[in-house]
């Protein structure tokens, strides 16, 4: 299923919708889907089969949501205040919340914001891509303003590549740096919410993963195999996220 909801200054947005039961909201990373990120690999699927409502928003400037082009649709923490005009539209009170690399640091916005699902997963991120995301920032705007020009096989190489895949808008994308919002370590300790941090055993952020998971006052850490791009194509990371969303 698919559905259309409007955002709090109004911009249409696209989510996906799978299976029966508590819902759990997954939010998908930069430059990729609800679909690539979540159905594809076969993640939503998981936690459908063990009596899931999946709801995977299409963050804005991606997949089937608008993308405009206008700086002003832009402003900081745009993606957790869509996120949680999902969350009305739908009417969820009781719900779990998870999300992968730019998912994850707006799952982190809106637990520092008040959101209060029972579990959330933090995944595909280190404490760095929460606390300092100009650095993150600044790569990816590289790459936007650079594409068509890096070395084949390259870290920039490959990411242009999964932007064409995914038919992303650079203009739009570009705008969406302008939305990151640090979290400061303090706002991290007094979160009170159970939180999984999971990270690839070979992505560059995993190096500072258990450390987040060290600040947050109930988490728990886990590695999957993989690096940034492809833990999100392994089964681990799906049955890692099942798991603990599912867990009695």
């Amino acid at each position: 299923m698919t559905g259309r909801f409007q955002g709090r200054d109004g911009t249409e947005l696209a989510y996906r919708e799978v299976g029966r039961g508590r819902p759990v909201v997954l939010i998908h990373g930069y430059f990729s889907t609800a679909q690539v990120n979540w159905l594809t690999y076969g993640h939503a699927a998981k936690l459908a089969e063990r009596g899931r409502r999946v709801i995977m928003p299409d963050l804005r400037a991606h997949g089937d949501s608008a993308k405009p082009h206008d700086p002003a649709a832009y402003p900081p923490d745009v993606l957790a205040d869509d996120a949680f005009a999902l969350l009305e539209h739908l009417g969820l009170d009781e719900y779990d919340l998870g999300g992968y690399s730019l998912g994850a640091r707006t799952v982190v916005r809106m637990l520092v914001r008040g959101a209060t699902p029972g579990r959330a997963v933090v995944a595909g991120t280190g404490l760095e891509g929460i606390t300092e995301t100009r650095g993150s920032g600044e790569h990816f705007r590289r790459i936007l303003t650079g594409l068509g020009t890096f070395e084949r096989g390259s870290a920039e190489w490959k990411a242009e590549r999964f932007l064409r895949s995914t038919g992303g808008d650079p203009v739009a994308l570009r705008h969406v740096l302008d939305t990151f919002v640090d979290t400061p370590p303090e706002e991290l300790r007094r979160l009170g919410t159970p939180v999984l941090v999971l990270v690839g055993d070979r992505d560059d952020g995993q190096r500072s993963a258990d450390r987040l998971a060290e600040l947050l006052p109930k988490a728990e850490f886990a590695r999957v195999p993989g690096d940034h791009m492809s833990a999100v194509a392994g089964q681990e990371l799906g049955t890692a996220i099942a798991d603990y969303l599912t867990r009695p």
